[in-house]
């Protein structure tokens, strides 16, 4: 029988296999299962040594961004430098490189310099022939003192600013702020 009456003409579209395009997540938790026992694996495999790699301290990108501050790619070849690390070198002790870095300002080329020279102090180095060591390699209390770090290599401390609670004065009862902005913002055109 034909529909009657002013209805939506039916146009479903059933006849189109649609359980062949279902995509399914069922995999979800044993994947994870697996990626973390990887993970467990590799960290034993390569032991003491830290699964992670030293990253330098950079700003985030555009005006509206860069008051934030966070762990960027790799070392500019300048910071290393300064540091006193050669390039080949830093890829074999945790150290990231990213050769297109340029430093723009002395204050973070500084800063990085400092992170640098703070983890190479830290730092334990394993001597390759048992028998003869190095100069700059950690003698054999010193390796048995090394331990696996875990998680973020000299992660970034939150640098919060709090004020200290101070009476109100006067001057601060009478100073109306929003007046004072709209009167410096004017002043601006």
């Amino acid at each position: 029988m034909a529909p009657k009456r002013n209805n939506m003409i039916p146009n479903g579209h059933f006849h189109k296999d649609w359980q062949r395009y279902v995509k399914t997540w069922f995999a979800q938790p044993m994947r994870k299962k697996r990626r973390h026992e990887t993970r467990v694996k590799k960290a034993r495999a390569i032991a003491p040594r830290p699964l992670g790699a030293l990253r330098p301290v950079v700003r985030c990108p555009t005006r509206r961004h860069n008051t934030k501050v966070r762990l960027g790619r790799g070392f500019s070849l300048q910071e290393l430098k300064e540091a006193g690390i050669p390039k080949k070198f830093a890829g074999t002790v945790g150290i990231c490189v990213d050769h297109r870095r340029r430093n723009k300002s002395v204050e973070s080329l500084q800063l990085n310099a400092q992170r640098l020279k703070e983890y190479k102090s830290r730092l334990i180095l394993f001597p390759k022939n048992k028998k003869k060591t190095v100069a700059g390699e950690a003698k054999p209390e010193e390796i048995k003192m090394a331990t696996q770090l875990k998680g973020t290599i000299m992660p970034l401390k939150a640098a919060s600013k709090r004020e200290k609670a101070r009476p109100i004065t006067e001057e601060a009862k009478n100073t109306n702020s929003s007046t004072k902005h709209s009167s410096q913002n004017l002043s601006c055109l």
